[in-house]
Formats: C-alpha cells, structure tokens, sequence
C-alpha cells in the first residue's frame, strides 16, 4: 500500500529471548538481521521490517532480541481480533513505575500491537495490521503498519482502506464484517489527553498478571523489573479483574475493568470526552459514572434521558451506546465495527444487579 503521509508513533517494551540462528534465515516471513532499530524522528520507515522488531512473521510473530511480549488483564475489544503486545526500549533505559497512569518511558521506547483473525486454514491467523506507539523526540506518534496478502510485511498507512474479514468461529458462528483501522487521527481521538499523546495499556494494574514465557511463567511486573525494563516498582501494587474471569472479581468489579480499557482513556479529565462529565476509570467515584446524569453532548439514543440509571439498564444511555453499531450513536466511536456481545451483556448486568433508583425527570 501506498504511504499517505506520516506521523508521530507508539513505544513499549519487550523481553529478552534467546532465539536460534536458523530464524534469522526463516523463510517463512521476511526475516530481520541485527538488533533493533531506534527510529525517534521523522521520516519513520515505511516498512514494519526495517525496525527489525521481529524475526519472522510466520507461522506467528517471533520478537526479536529485547522485545518483550505482554498481555493486559482486561483487554480492549476490537471485533473479536487476536492481540499481540510487545514492547522495547533502547538498552540502558528503563520505564519508570507510576501507580494510576501509564509508566514514564523512555525516549525511543516502541510498543508494539498486531491484529490477527483467522485465516483460511484451521490454526492459521491472518495478520491485519501492527500498530506502533513510539516515543519521539518530540512526544508519543501512532504508526498503522498494514499487512501484505502474503504476510511477509507491513506498510506505513497512516489512512488506511477498510478490510473485509469473514470467518466462522470455534462455534462455528459466521463473522463477516469490515475492519476499519483508525488514521493518525484516530489514534490521537483516543490516546490524547490534556492535549498530549500518551499509551492507554500499560498502566501498573493491567499488567499486574503473569504471562507464559518462553522460559517459563512469571509475573510481567516482576520481569520487567528483572530485565531492566522498568524501576521504582513498590511492595503494594494494584491490580484490575479480568473482564471475562469471575475467579478475579465480583460483577461489578468486571464490568468497572471493562468500561476504565474500553471507554475511560476518553471518558476522564483531560480525556476527548472528558466534558461530558463521565468519568469512566475504574478509580472513580460510582457517581462520576453518570447515575441519573442527562448527557451535555449528542449522546442522547431515542427517548433515554440518562447516562447510567441503577437497576435499569434498558434505560440507560451507556449500555445503549454500547450495543448500537449506528454512527455517532455507538461507543466507542472508533476501533470496532462489531458489538462486543458479552462485554455489552457484563456490563447489562452490572447496572441491572444495582440497588434500583429512580431518577428525577
């Protein structure tokens, strides 16, 4: 695909893996020779494989030396793709640990999200694209990198075309939808807050978790650590249910972990929806929520009158916006095509278990 112009990006970190030397010839995949490439200003490359992130792309993502996979405990929804997180930082930096907000990273540091879905073979995936958040010089800039047909790379977009994607599940239920990859805009409409780009994820109570590595299971927080990749790391460190895990929380505790990933990076001080007054972290208090709030925005769905109202969640704006597929009527705005069925149906519950309130008309 053509390049259509070009702008700031994404950065994290990745851990270190030892790696056989036949990768590095794989032909399966465009290989990548070296270490890592630092890019922290404009012109970034307009190919995936001139950062030399990853060895081969096939049969599956293989990082390279110093990128360092992770995981979230309650991830974003974007129509049911798979998520591949990684992260890197220059040798000899490291993040440094904040307790609510994302960590302070490096300059130069890249973090790294591929979305794959199914492919056309049991077992295979079909990589759509691999967005990097990196941290230039002049601040944190979005790159869309999008995927060739054959999966041997990715190319700069930074408007990319929609993509048609229809595949059966392991219930054998039918998708067939269009991904939208959101533009350099886009990016920012959701990692921008008080004017300044910055990663949504990596917070200290996302990645609170353990991850199975190559060499083992161990916590990320405590790999990071250990690498070098992150420091000032406290005793007591939070942690957010997994949305989908009853074992990790209550219904509430779920559902509030659901909406801080899914809606919370806009919905906040700060944040593109943050006049709304919906504060939707899972640190806020239940009444910054929206309980028996009108909208001060074209969020109004039909005749609902208020965001969040306890014990009826038929008449509540927020789970209206969640199961609507409308333009300007549906939440989020961006980054899905698709209802996401069970996280819309969590969070239906959660308002529907809530002591019943009646809100003043």
């Amino acid at each position: 695909m053509a390049v259509r112009g070009r702008a700031p990006g994404f950065v994290q970190r990745i851990t270190l893996f030892a790696f056989p030397a036949l990768l590095l010839l794989a032909a399966c995949g465009r290989a990548s020779r070296g270490p890592v490439r630092s890019f922290v200003d404009e012109p970034f490359p307009e190919k995936l494989s001139e950062w030399r992130l990853f060895l081969a792309s096939k049969p599956r993502l293989q990082p390279n030396q110093g990128v360092v996979p992770y995981d979230l405990n309650t991830p974003l929804f974007s129509d049911y793709a798979a998520k591949y997180r990684f992260v890197w930082m220059p040798p000899g930096t490291s993040a440094l640990y904040r307790d609510d907000v994302p960590f302070e990273f490096p300059v130069g540091t890249v973090l790294v999200k591929s979305f794959a879905f199914p492919g056309d073979a049991p077992g295979k995936e079909r990589l759509i694209e691999t967005r990097l958040l990196v941290h230039s010089k002049s601040g944190w800039v979005g790159l869309p990198y999008i995927w060739n047909t054959s999966q041997t790379e990715a190319t700069l977009d930074l408007a990319p075309n929609p993509v048609p994607v229809r595949y059966s599940d392991d219930r054998g239920k039918l998708h067939d939808f269009t991904y939208f990859s959101p533009n350099a805009n886009g990016c920012k409409q959701c990692h921008e807050n008080s004017h300044a780009t910055q990663p949504i994820g990596p917070k200290a109570r996302n990645l609170n978790k353990d991850f199975a590595y190559e060499g083992g299971v161990e916590n990320q927080l405590a790999r990071w650590q250990k690498i070098g990749y992150l420091t000032g790391v406290p005793t007591n460190i939070p942690k957010v249910a997994r949305w989908s895990d009853p074992n990790t929380g209550t219904v509430e505790d779920r559902a509030r972990a659901y909406l801080d990933i899914n809606c919370a990076h806009c919905h906040q001080p700060g944040g593109t929806a943050g006049y709304t007054g919906v504060d939707l972290r899972v640190t806020s208090n239940i009444l910054a929520l929206g309980v028996c709030k009108s909208p001060n925005s074209a969020g109004r769905v039909g005749t609902l009158t208020y965001d969040l109202v306890p014990g009826a969640p038929q008449q509540s704006i927020l789970v209206a916006r969640m199961e609507s597929t409308r333009p300007k009527e549906m939440m989020p705005q961006i980054g899905r095509s698709l209802v996401h069925e069970e996280g819309a149906a969590l969070v239906e519950e959660w308002v529907k278990g809530m002591a019943p309130e009646k809100c003043a008309r």
